[in-house]
């Protein structure tokens, strides 16, 4: 989780909003990213999705079996979709996303036993770290002139 707060801070600094991810196989860290939609003007261009595409580049293959998504928020249903998609075996994230996250917190779609592929999360892991780097960073947005 450290890795990817350290995504989430470069994003930060870029004017992004904070939300780091990175893909573990093998105890290697095979993909990462950090949200870039304003800079790419790219609504798809989220952490989870810029780690997922590294990663299967890097593995050489869409399936990122035996890997695990470490992400410092709750993924949104695209990215939770993504993660079903490439098959992604394990989900572990800080803090929760009371507004789109699509782990438990607004709607289920990684454990969901309909679906052809189920997902282990554990959550809440730096949940506090995760949670303030977003808060500061909102707290700075609405403090700044218009």
């Amino acid at each position: 989780m450290r890795e990817a707060l350290a995504e989430a801070e470069t994003a930060a600094a870029l004017g992004e909003v904070p939300i780091g991810a990175v893909i573990v196989h093998d105890g290697r860290v095979v993909g990462r990213g950090g949200n870039r939609r304003e800079l790419l003007r790219d609504p798809t261009a989220h952490a989870e999705m810029l780690a997922l595409q590294e990663a299967a580049r890097h593995l050489g293959g869409w399936r990122l079996l035996d890997c695990t998504l470490y992400v410092t928020l709750e993924p949104c249903p695209m990215c939770a979709g993504a993660m079903l998609l490439a098959r992604v075996p394990r989900l572990v994230y800080g803090a929760a996303d009371p507004k789109a996250g699509a782990a438990g917190s607004v709607v289920e779609l990684l454990r969901d036993p309909r679906l052809s592929h189920v997902v282990e999360v554990t959550a809440g892991v730096c949940a506090e770290e995760c949670g303030d780097l977003l808060r500061r960073f909102f707290g700075a947005l609405r403090r700044r002139p218009p």
